[in-house]
């Protein structure tokens, strides 16, 4: 149980240090309107994980309740997902491109609808969590909806740490990844290496 949840949290704090839309969009927010403002992108967007913590709880418990062939299909189809993701960012550029020409001034409240509404209308986080939780059930006693929430809790927990940590220290990360401009290579990999292992995990 312990182990299963200390690879959760593991693979969460991969996903989340790696470059995405979520992560460079706290970044550019925190560079040009300061921390706070940064943060306010960051609850925004953790409140948003709630929600689809949440749906994948409750569908995917029903599913499992109801049918396990079913769950197994889904099991199935959340690996060829996962290995659809680690093949998309293999084609990816591993380039880091922060761009503040665009990037407006706001308010510290619309910030944080702004990162709700990022997160809420984007079903592919949705489908992720379906891809990604399932793998990490810990329980055979526990409730499956409350393992959902467990997981969907320390996934709100690492990835506020994370971005969180990219907001505090914007200055020095945007300093930092103009120097390195290799280390987009590394977050590359690691991404690759985390979804292909789940989808390994679940397939054998």
């Amino acid at each position: 149980m312990i182990e299963t949840l200390i690879s959760f949290a593991l693979a969460t704090s991969i996903l989340s240090i790696s470059p995405g839309p979520d992560n460079i969009f706290v970044l550019t927010q925190s560079i040009v309107n300061g921390k706070k403002y940064g943060l306010a992108t960051v609850l925004g967007l953790m409140t948003g994980c709630i929600i689809h913590t949440t749906l994948v709880a409750f569908g995917v418990s029903a599913i499992i309740k109801e049918n396990e062939n079913l769950f197994f299909f889904i099991k199935i189809l959340g690996a060829s997902y996962l290995i659809y993701l680690a093949f998309k960012v293999y084609k990816s550029d591993a380039k880091i491109i922060l761009s503040n020409n665009t990037v407006k001034s706001e308010s510290i409240l619309k910030l944080f609808k702004k990162g709700f509404i990022m997160n809420v209308l984007n079903p592919k986080v949705t489908i992720f969590f379906l891809a990604f939780f399932p793998q990490f059930l810990f329980s055979e006693t526990v409730s499956n909806v409350l393992q959902f929430y467990v997981l969907g809790g320390i996934f709100i927990l690492v990835s506020f740490l994370v971005f969180g940590t990219i907001a505090v220290l914007s200055g020095s990360i945007s300093s930092y990844l103009k120097e390195h401009s290799k280390i987009g290579i590394y977050l590359k990999w690691g991404q690759i290496i985390v979804f292909c292992f789940i989808a390994i995990m679940i397939l054998m």
